[in-house]
């Protein structure tokens, strides 16, 4: 809560029957300009939901900021001015994620079926993770396709802890390679 300045944000402690009592002041801005965001607020998204969502985050902003007005006959310009920003902030964030149906995104997608591509993929994995050196094939099998701790794998194989966490690691990386290899061929033959 911010120290009291006697503007129109500030927000009481509980009262007596434990809700929140709000300023007499911050009452009487919202009933003087909610009509006029709303109606600005409308304009801009043209969407009754949205243009109260603006209005109404406008004066939470208030609330919380308000009180870095300094002279009270700013208020309408500052509250107009944080609901425009607010607008420009939801415009930009719904612009980088917009919403695309998935029968639109999927219509220039060929038709396979989930189990064709799941035997493509092991297939190419097992094949790939069988040109792998054995010292490094064989802990990243135990923990990836056994499920072992690395602590079992070390008593598995009688190696050191250390060892068992970066042959898993060096394995990571060659596999890598090897997939990657593998889809670069895949694609130059289509």
């Amino acid at each position: 809560m911010k120290p009291s300045t006697g503007f129109p944000n500030q927000i009481s402690g509980p009262a007596v029957n434990g809700d929140m009592a709000v300023d007499p002041e911050f009452e009487k801005i919202v009933n003087l300009y909610y009509r006029d965001l709303y109606r600005f607020g409308f304009s801009l998204t043209r969407n009754e939901a949205d243009a109260r969502d603006l209005t109404q985050q406008t004066f939470y902003i208030w609330a919380n900021k308000g009180y870095q007005v300094k002279d009270l006959a700013n208020v309408k310009g500052w509250l107009f001015t944080t609901l425009h920003r607010e607008f420009l902030q939801v415009r930009r964030r719904r612009s980088r994620y917009s919403d695309e149906p998935i029968s639109e995104a999927t219509q220039g997608l060929p038709e396979i079926s989930a189990d064709v591509v799941n035997q493509i993929d092991a297939h190419t994995v097992l094949q790939a993770l069988g040109k792998i050196d054995g010292g490094y094939r064989d802990p990243l099998v135990l923990y990836y396709m056994e499920d072992l701790s690395y602590k079992e794998i070390a008593n598995v194989l009688a190696l050191p802890l250390g060892t068992v966490q970066s042959r898993i690691a060096r394995a990571k990386i060659q596999l890598l390679h090897r997939l990657s290899k593998a889809n670069f061929l895949v694609e130059e033959a289509k």
